[in-house]
């Protein structure tokens, strides 16, 4: 994703002046999106700024929905090497594409998975410089599969999410997540997605047109930042390489 093409999406975040200090820094950021809608064009946009060159940012991935090997193809399309990073020690990738499919019937447990994941992290993020502990951010790619490998408890998933929290808090880094928004009916939304949208201080949503599909329009992207107590509405149409964020009847084509 080029500068010219993110100018809108980046405003609305805050990253459009400055990338260090990392703005997103001691925030809770709820991406969620839809099955015909993916937002996760956003989670890479994020992951890419948050690597930038120009910063001594940290991530820490925790990957429940694809392989190292899926975010390192498309990473590169958009100009980030996340094995260099990697090497450097500024992306830590924790798979946990395996929880999804335990042995027997165990799954994660309060005691073992979930807890063991976030001793993991506290103890990633204890082990870097204090200078770095602000520029950490902590990005989950699904809670849906989360909440699936937790064998459908909603509550370990709660847990764990509080636990990330505390840290941004403790280290004032930042916490990103994206959830699927439509494979929940409107009654049956688990806990852990209403308490994502209560603590995030900035919550995007990807949504299909109102109008319904288009061939130069893929959806459209409402920002809701609680900080600037401002709410940013714009299309979005996603390339090989790039998404094009503009304002409604501006599209480039």
């Amino acid at each position: 994703m080029n500068q010219r093409s993110s100018n809108l999406l980046d405003e609305a975040l805050g990253l459009d002046q400055v990338i260090e200090p990392w703005p997103l820094r001691g925030r809770v950021v709820a991406i969620e999106d839809q099955v015909e809608t993916s937002g996760s064009f956003v989670l890479h946009h994020l992951l890419k700024c948050s690597l930038s060159p120009n910063s001594s940012n940290v991530t820490i991935f925790i990957a429940f929905s694809e392989p190292f090997s899926h975010y390192d193809r498309i990473l590169r399309k958009l100009g980030c090497n996340l094995v260099s990073q990697r090497d450097n020690s500024r992306f830590f990738f924790f798979d946990m594409l395996k929880l999804q499919c335990p042995d027997g019937d165990e799954g994660i447990t309060p005691e073992g998975g979930l807890i063991a994941l976030y001793g993991k992290i506290h103890k990633t993020i204890s082990a870097l410089p204090e200078i770095c502990w602000r520029n950490v951010s902590i990005i989950i790619d699904d809670l849906s599969l989360m909440e699936v490998a937790a064998n459908g408890s909603s509550d370990y998933v709660l847990d764990f999410l509080h636990y990330c929290r505390t840290l941004t808090s403790e280290f004032d880094c930042s916490l990103i997540t994206l959830n699927h928004e439509d494979i929940y009916s409107s009654e049956d939304r688990p806990t852990f997605f209403i308490q994502m949208e209560y603590l995030a201080d900035i919550l995007i949503k990807a949504e299909p047109l109102a109008t319904g599909l288009a061939t130069d329009v893929h959806g459209q992207l409402t920002v809701s930042n609680k900080g600037r107590n401002k709410v940013s509405n714009f299309h979005f149409k996603v390339k090989e390489n790039v998404v094009e964020c503009f304002y409604p009847g501006r599209s480039r084509g």
